[in-house]
């Protein structure tokens, strides 16, 4: 029996799934080419349907932070497997993987465990509306909170202007009470504030925007968007889907908590590394707000695979995992040695770039700074990336396939794949250049 061809998978997969694929950055439409369907994965390395291997930098879009089959999540996602795949009644494993959750993250008394990033995003935003009794709600340009229809929206240039929807089947009466301002921009949300401040239930934001590539949220834009939500009334959500338990094991918002004495945010929103590659989120905050949520109060959100059994064992062996002594230490140090070799490989070739990375996230542009908006991050070298991306995969480097992505580290990458990943970066960009 022939093995099949990446292509010739695509091209069956067109033919029953809309645009080949079941998420549609995975269909390689940005940066071009037929996209490699992944046949298995061990440790940092994931094997297309041709046998090819490539060092994983997507690592499952950030949930595989120990790596991909690692023993420990193994041994207790079969144990869990053997039990029963699901219920629909309440198991002590949710209850377990809620305890370790919120051991990690102060700001929350309570949490409710979900399916997805996006579900978890939606209930947060119900959450929020429901126990401030507002309807208005803000988010940034470049800030992607999933696809429930009143998070899919953008802001035009200039002022703060109430979003248009950006996807077909969003009516525009659903994203009228959204307003979309700009990352980073502390004179919008003053402005936002000073304008709508009686009516707004929420501040949703990516407190470092993975979905703009790695762009982080400064230090005063954060302290005074929790001054003016804690001013107004309006409560601020931070959608740590992307970084929680992945940047540092406190989330990132830990680490505002260290620069900002006192801060929390009101909301959090969870997923990918709390599931360890399994469908599973959560969004949490102070029991008074959770006590809005049904069964106990007017707020209703409910799931049928909600607190999944093999997906909270999944989850609660990763968590147990990455809180050992010394682990992030590792992980950081590994992330930023990624960073440091493309680099240092761009300098060497004449290429203008940079970078930044946080624990186990990382992200790179082809600029001569960083960007801090998503207007910025739409002007970097867009077709460069394009093209390094191609050279990268041909020398077995497996980025996002995607400009606006951020990438991803695991503790299962070695030295080797780190010096390797960069002297393919120097041939890559040599050849480019």
């Amino acid at each position: 029996m022939n093995t099949p061809t990446n292509a010739a998978l695509f091209e069956r997969a067109q033919k029953v799934i809309p645009g080949g694929v079941n998420s549609p950055v995975r269909a390689f439409r940005a940066v071009g080419g037929t996209p490699r369907f992944i046949a298995r994965a061990q440790g940092p390395y994931i094997f297309d349907a041709e046998g090819t291997r490539y060092i994983d930098y997507i690592g499952s879009w950030g949930p595989m932070i120990l790596g991909h089959g690692h023993p420990a999540v193994l041994e207790a996602v079969q144990k869990a497997a053997v039990d029963g795949f699901s219920f629909g009644a309440p198991t002590e494993r949710e209850v377990e993987l809620a305890e370790e959750i919120l051991s990690l993250v102060p700001s929350m008394d309570q949490v409710r465990l979900v399916s997805s990033g996006t579900e978890a995003a939606m209930s947060a935003l119900r959450l929020a509306r429901g126990a401030t009794g507002r309807s208005k709600i803000i988010k940034f340009e470049g800030c992607y909170h999933g696809h429930a229809d009143a998070l899919l929206v953008k802001a035009g240039s200039g002022l703060a202007t109430f979003g248009h929807p950006t996807s077909a089947g969003v009516p525009a009466e659903v994203v009228q009470h959204t307003l979309v301002l700009e990352y980073n921009n502390v004179a919008q949300i003053e402005e936002a504030f000073a304008l709508h401040g009686d009516g707004i239930a929420c501040v949703m934001i990516e407190p470092i925007a993975g979905n703009m590539n790695f762009v982080r949220a400064s230090v005063p834009f954060i302290k005074r968007l929790r001054e003016l939500c804690t001013q107004h009334g309006a409560m601020l959500v931070f959608d740590e889907v992307m970084t929680g338990f992945r940047v540092a094991l406190g989330s990132a918002q830990s680490i505002y908590a260290k620069a900002i004495p006192g801060f929390e945010p009101d909301i959090s929103v969870f997923g990918k590394v709390i599931g360890g590659g399994m469908p599973l989120a959560a969004f949490g905050a102070k029991r008074a707000v959770m006590q809005q949520l049904a069964p106990l109060g007017p707020v209703y959100q409910a799931g049928t695979l909600s607190g999944n059994p093999i997906a909270t064992a999944c989850g609660l062996a990763t968590l147990r995992e990455i809180r050992k002594p010394g682990y992030f230490d590792a992980l950081s140090a590994s992330t930023r040695s990624v960073l440091d070799g493309l680099l240092a490989s761009a300098r060497e070739a004449g290429v203008p770039m940079v970078g930044d990375c946080e624990g186990g996230m990382f992200g790179f542009f082809f600029a001569s700074e960083l960007p801090t908006t998503y207007a910025a991050v739409m002007a970097t070298d867009k077709e460069f990336f394009n093209r390094f991306f191609h050279a990268m995969l041909d020398r077995g480097v497996y980025f996002a396939p995607a400009m606006y992505e951020a990438g991803f580290v695991s503790s299962a990458h070695t030295p080797d794949d780190l010096r390797a990943t960069a002297a393919a970066a120097l041939d890559a960009f040599r050849a480019l250049r």
